[in-house]
């Protein structure tokens, strides 16, 4: 009888304490690896900061790193022995297979340390043995007989080190074959208890309550003495318990609820919140609140326990009764945020107002059935009852849970076709409908045959791990509206940190897309340990595979630490920052009183920050336990392909790598270089592609940019200057055309008052007045329509005043020469800067002839004067 209920009870506490362990999981998920990295990282450097201690020679230490290595390994070794042991006796109780388990994964650690610890020192008589190098072969010169001994003193030393490890190596592999069974046992051992059938008659009722009986006048003999102990032995105990208690609960409830009110209240002042906010409200209202009241519950039952108010037959009754509280309030919670009953404005499924109501309650009754069986179970397990009551009282719940979910398929919860909440409802989707009636008869059904463990797992699914992928479905889709460009900046936070930091637009939307994966990994830390717990997973394998998760992963034969690929990025974000800041006060405090060339403090400058960033580079991939000789295949691989003649291919690899690196300019970046100009579309290490204006994609070799002049327009910013050229005639007033010069370009929106526009009167030309207005735009990429739309409007305002634009013209002269009888043609040009089409031509040529038919009576007198010269 014991028996089974060892079989039966483990499997309905571990799936009940899931809301109960909710804080504690959370935490160990971020804090936890972290530590036990430390604490590795401290077992590591303690034969370092031996070596450092002791002044022996290398020799002397190695034998005591060898004999602290054999020492080690032997307690390990009967660490084995004992627990091998063990594993016969212990096959019918999980706790005590979760225990083992924990002391086999110990034991796993500390073999691997030996191993660690040892590694070092064979690299070391490697090393030596290289520069000693081989012995003298027959017909060689012998060798000094100090370089003999030496080198078998190291060839013993290394096959006494390549023994131990080599023990160690076979123990861990003993120790994980171990461990794999004991994990089959736990599997088969929930299997068995799941799985497990038992005889449901009226006899077993009958006994049942004949038990419930005697069970009951136990607990109250039970509480009543306790109560009494407590009173007359541990009443200041119980106080201070209790105001610490207290406590725990201002600061976890009425704390949380002060800091986080803003982000979880759902407020009844706004008619129509948005999506992403109904979804903000509704899962850190679960999530924030849970957690305060799950700290509170943790926190209480610590003081309890550790100021001895509680015994061992009281404590875990009152455990269950706070898992029973958590669970209940986790549910009416998740239910509240996403039905809202009373507020169907913020509510995030179609439902109407009965509906909503209903279905409020059905889940809030499951999570009481449910709760309530879980505490008489651990009441009858406290007291000693037999297994037939935990049977009935498990029979029980599983059949209302069915009938529940059975009724509730009959109902009209959707929402009216007219979308008014207060109309009546319109009935479940049919397929809906039918799974509701599936899933409540399946567990009725089950039980009745006997499988009540079965019924009672699936009915605890149905509401805990559905209750739990709901949360995180909430947190996945407000991780996702968050993520979108241009909501984060609509958020509360958004617009406090656009207030509070300045942040802009893209700074913001940055922002956002941290915030939603934020957001995805707190609902995953907190999902899926819950969903494992509920499935049968203990949580101290949730601890196991944790530290295996933040130490070592392993790829085939590659291993990988998150924790160490961590440090490494702080190690190089650390160094970087270092770098930066050695940089600006080497220049400004060191060079610039020395009063240093500009021109080599700039090289200095840049030659400290690839140093700086390069030995960065260097200790984070270490860290991160990256293998730096791997990286000499590549540099050899390298020198090999220069050899046989690709030095364009690596100088192009090379100038792309320092193109993504100094980012002289980026993709949609407007450059030009040589005889091409457009559109940056695409960086590759080998070469780069322009689009033109004319949508034509030239593809540039990467060594081209980077040895020849390049022009960036938008290399910092798209703000550039842009110019238009005017000319009046010598008949207007210049100030007036500048003064409407000025009007014109100031009235247009995207051009930017600081810098502000300017006419420059350029010239005095040849037919013309010539004036430039120069203006700034924050957009180059605007400047084409801006500026024809300007010039329209020059043309347009010039008319109205009465300004003349001039064009060029041209006079000809004819002389002749009268002692040789022959006509010279002497022709002066005035030009301006450009003609302006056939009808230009024709007004050059009319004045031209109407010049020379004005002048034909002057030029007979003035062509003797004027012939020679014009000749010349």
């Amino acid at each position: 009888m014991c028996n089974e209920e060892l079989c039966l009870r483990p499997l309905k506490s571990r799936l009940f304490l899931l809301p109960f362990l909710l804080l504690g999981l959370a935490m160990f998920a971020i804090v936890g690896p972290l530590l036990v990295g430390e604490n590795a990282f401290a077992q590591d450097q303690q034969p370092a900061q031996t070596s450092q201690q002791t002044d022996q020679p290398p020799g002397q230490l190695a034998n005591a790193l060898l004999d602290t290595a054999v020492t080690e390994l032997g307690k390990a070794k009967k660490t084995y022995a004992s627990l091998q042991e063990a594993a016969k006796q212990a096959t019918a109780d999980d706790e005590t297979l979760v225990a083992l388990s924990g002391q086999v994964d110990e034991l796993n650690r500390t073999t691997a340390a030996i191993s660690a610890r040892l590694k070092p020192r064979t690299a070391e008589i490697d090393a030596r043995l290289t520069q000693l190098g081989a012995a003298p072969k027959e017909g060689q010169p012998p060798e000094a007989p100090i370089v003999t001994q030496e080198r078998d003193r190291l060839n013993a030393e290394r096959s006494q080190i390549s023994a131990v490890i080599l023990d160690a190596d076979n123990l861990t592999a003993e120790s994980n074959r171990l461990s794999m069974q004991f994990m089959e046992m736990r599997r088969k051992l929930f299997a068995e208890t799941l799985f497990k059938r038992t005889e449901v008659s009226t006899t077993t009722f009958d006994d049942a309550g004949a038990a419930l009986v005697e069970e009951g006048v136990k607990f109250s003999a039970a509480v009543t003495s306790w109560i009494a102990f407590v009173f007359k032995a541990k009443l200041a105990s119980l106080l201070a318990a209790v105001c610490l208690s207290i406590g725990a609960a201002l600061i976890f409830l009425f704390g949380g609820y002060r800091l986080f009110r803003r982000y979880y209240v759902q407020d009844e002042a706004i008619e129509n919140p948005p999506y992403i906010s109904r979804l903000s409200v509704a899962f850190w209202s679960t999530l924030i609140r849970t957690l305060s009241l799950a700290a509170f519950l943790v926190t209480s039952f610590f003081f309890l326990s550790n100021f001895n108010v509680l015994r061992p037959d009281i404590a875990p009754i009152l455990a269950a009764v706070f898992g029973f509280i958590g669970l209940v309030y986790f549910v009416g919670r998740l239910s509240n945020a996403v039905f809202a009953p009373f507020r169907p404005h913020w509510r995030l499924v179609k439902l109407s107002n009965k509906g909503a109501h209903s279905l409020t309650w059905c889940l809030q009754a499951m999570a009481v059935v449910n709760g309530l069986d879980y505490v008489f179970d651990r009441i009858s397990e406290s007291m000693g009852s037999p297994v037939v009551v935990t049977v009935a009282k498990s029979f029980l719940a599983a059949l209302l849970i069915g009938l529940i979910l059975i009724a509730a398929s009959f109902g009209s919860p959707m929402l009216a076709k007219n979308g008014d909440p207060d109309a009546p409802g319109r009935h479940w989707p049919h397929g809906m409908a039918i799974i509701l009636r599936a899933l409540g008869i399946l567990v009725i059904f089950t039980s009745f045959i006997g499988y009540v463990g079965l019924a009672r797992f699936m009915a605890t699914q149905m509401i805990v791990t559905s209750a739990v992928i709901a949360t995180m479905y909430l947190g996945f889709q407000l991780g996702k509206a968050v993520s979108k460009q241009g909501v984060f900046a609509e958020t509360i936070i958004g617009r406090f940190l656009e207030n509070r930091l300045k942040l802009r637009e893209v700074a913001l939307d940055q922002a956002g897309l941290a915030a939603g994966l934020a957001t995805y990994a707190v609902a995953l830390l907190t999902g899926i340990p819950l969903i494992l717990l509920s499935w049968g997973f203990h949580i101290q394998d949730l601890e196991a595979f944790a530290y295996r998760l933040f130490t070592e992963i392993k790829i085939g034969n590659m291993s990988i630490s998150l924790l160490g690929i961590f440090v490494g990025i702080l190690l190089f974000a650390g160094g970087y920052l270092v770098t930066r800041w050695f940089q600006r006060w080497l220049d400004s405090n060191v060079m610039a009183r020395g009063q240093v060339d500009l021109g080599v403090r700039n090289s200095v400058r840049t030659g400290i920050g690839y140093l700086g960033i390069a030995l960065a580079a260097i200790f984070a991939i270490s860290a991160a336990g990256i293998d730096l000789s791997s990286l000499a295949l590549v540099a050899s691989a390298l020198s090999v392909g220069i050899g046989f003649g690709l030095q364009n291919i690596v100088s192009n690899f090379v100038s792309g790598l320092i193109l993504l690196v100094e980012r002289p300019f980026k993709v949609g970046d407007w450059i030009v270089s040589g005889t091409s100009e457009g559109i940056v579309k695409r960086i590759s290490v080998r070469a780069t592609e322009i689009e033109t204006f004319r949508k034509q994609s030239i593809i540039v070799p990467n060594s081209e940019l980077i040895n020849a002049s390049l022009g960036n327009w938008t290399h910092r910013n798209r703000l550039g200057r842009s110019e238009i050229p005017v000319s009046v005639s010598y008949d207007a007033d210049p100030r007036k055309v500048m003064d409407i010069l000025l009007e014109l370009v100031r009235s247009i929106p995207k051009v930017l008052r600081n810098p502000e526009p300017h006419v420059e009167f350029l010239r005095f030309g040849p037919s013309s007045l010539d004036f430039e207005m120069r203006f700034y735009l924050s957009d180059l990429s605007d400047g084409m329509e801006i500026r024809n739309n300007l010039r329209i409007e020059i043309l347009k305002r010039f008319n109205e005043e009465g300004i003349s634009i001039p064009y060029p013209h041209q006079e000809l002269h004819i002389v002749r020469d009268g002692r040789r009888g022959r006509q010279l043609d002497a022709t002066a040009e005035a030009l301006t800067d450009a003609a302006d089409g056939p009808e230009a031509g024709d007004a050059i040529q009319e004045g031209s002839a109407s010049s020379r038919e004005d002048k034909v009576p002057e030029a007979k007198g003035a062509s003797r004067r004027r012939g020679r010269t014009a000749a010349e």
